[in-house]
C-alpha cells in the first residue's frame, strides 16, 4: 500500500478558490498511491477562527466537489482532510471528508474533541459525537483529527471497531511540534496500528504550524517524517505488519478495561 501525505501551506491571504486550486493539483500527481491525505482545515486555515463561519461550506459545497473528483482523476483512497461543515440546522463542525477511488464521499468524521481552552475551536464548533472506520482493501483505517491524538481513549474505540490504520490530519503548531511526533508514536504503540499524520504549514491566524507529518508502524518506529515546508510525503506500507506485530507481542489481550464499540458512521 502507497501512501501520500500532502502537507500543504495553508498561509493567510490564499483565496480559498486558489487553494482548492492547488489541493485538486497536488492530489493529481499522487496518481499510482493507493491513500491521499490532507491536513485539518485546509481550505481556510486551522487558526483562521474569524473566517471559519463565512467559510463553512455543506457536505456537497465547492471543497467535497473538488475533492471527489480529484480522488475520481487520481483513481485514489483520499482522506481530503477536514473542511468548516455548515449543518442545515445552524451549527459548523470540523468534519473530515473521505472519498472512494470513484470519487464517491463514503465516510465523514465530526472532530469530537475541540481546540481552544474556552476559546477558538471549543466555543466556535459544535463538537462530533460518533467514533468513524472506513473499510478499504487495503485495511480498516481509523478517523481522528489533531487535537483528538491526546486522547487515547478515543484510539482504543477505533481499535475496538477494527482499526489497522489511524489517519490523523492536523493543524498542530510549531510550538508544540514534539508533542505533535511523540503522541504519534504513542498511539501506534498502544493500538499497534500504522499512524498516517498530515500536518499543515506555513502561518494562519498568527499562529506558526509544525509541519512534519509523520507515519508510524505499530512498533512505534517512525517510517517517514517531513521537513517544515509544504511537501509530499510517499510512503509504502504492508497492511500484514500489523497482524504480525500484534502476534508477536500480544499485549493487546491482556487489556482489563473494556471498551465498548463505537457505533459507525
Amino acid at each position: 500500500m502507497r501512501a501520500s501525505l500532502v502537507q500543504m501551506d495553508v498561509s493567510d491571504g490564499e483565496p480559498a478558490d486558489s487553494r482548492r486550486e492547488r489541493a485538486v493539483a497536488l492530489i493529481r500527481q499522487q496518481r499510482g498511491s493507493d491513500l491521499v491525505v490532507l491536513p485539518e482545515l485546509w481550505p481556510v486555515g486551522g487558526f483562521a477562527a474569524d473566517a471559519w463561519s463565512d467559510a463553512a461550506e455543506p457536505l456537497d459545497g465547492p471543497t467535497a466537489d473538488a475533492m471527489s473528483a480529484a480522488a475520481r482523476e487520481a483513481g485514489v483512497w483520499l482522506h481530503a482532510g477536514s473542511i468548516v461543515e455548515r449543518d442545515p440546522d445552524g451549527p459548523i463542525y470540523n468534519t473530515s471528508l473521505f472519498f472512494a477511488p470513484d470519487g464517491e464521499l463514503t465516510h465523514t468524521y465530526r472532530k469530537i474533541h475541540r481546540f481552544g481552552f474556552d476559546r477558538g475551536e471549543a466555543i466556535r464548533m459544535a463538537a462530533g459525537e460518533e467514533l468513524v472506520t472506513a473499510s478499504t482493501e487495503h485495511g480498516t483505517l481509523g478517523l481522528a483529527t489533531c487535537y483528538d491524538l491526546r486522547f487515547p481513549e478515543l484510539f482504543r474505540g477505533l481499535l475496538d471497531a477494527g482499526a489497522e490504520l489511524l489517519v490523523v490530519p492536523a493543524a498542530w503548531p510549531a510550538r508544540r511540534i514534539d508533542h505533535w511526533t511523540l503522541l504519534a508514536r504513542a498511539r501506534a504503540v498502544e493500538e499497534q496500528v500504522f499512524v498516517l499524520g498530515c500536518n499543515d504549514t506555513g502561518s494562519n491566524g498568527g499562529v506558526p504550524q509544525g509541519g512534519h507529518s509523520i507515519v508510524v508502524g505499530p512498533w512505534g518506529e517512525v517510517l517517514a517524517e517531513a521537513g517544515d515546508g509544504e511537501e509530499v510525503l510517499t510512503v509504502d506500507l504492508d497492511p500484514a505488519a500489523v497482524a504480525k506485530a500484534r502476534e508477536a507481542f500480544p499485549v493487546l489481550r491482556d487489556r482489563v478495561l473494556g471498551v465498548v464499540p463505537p457505533s459507525r458512521r
